[in-house]
């Protein structure tokens, strides 16, 4: 739930999972903003190599 001038409402929260081969998830990011966070990701998933 967030809440706007008083009012409440259900609102989406940004999330991105990271999985390996397996499907064993081995990280998560939670209630992101969009700028930069491709970056974040690509970032992390570049350090696994």
């Amino acid at each position: 739930m967030k809440k706007l001038y008083g009012k409440e409402y259900l609102g989406v929260e940004r999330s991105t999972f990271v999985f390996d081969k397996e499907g064993n998830l081995i990280k998560e990011f939670r209630n992101v903003k969009a700028k930069g966070h491709a970056k974040e990701v690509l970032d992390f998933v570049s350090s696994l190599n």
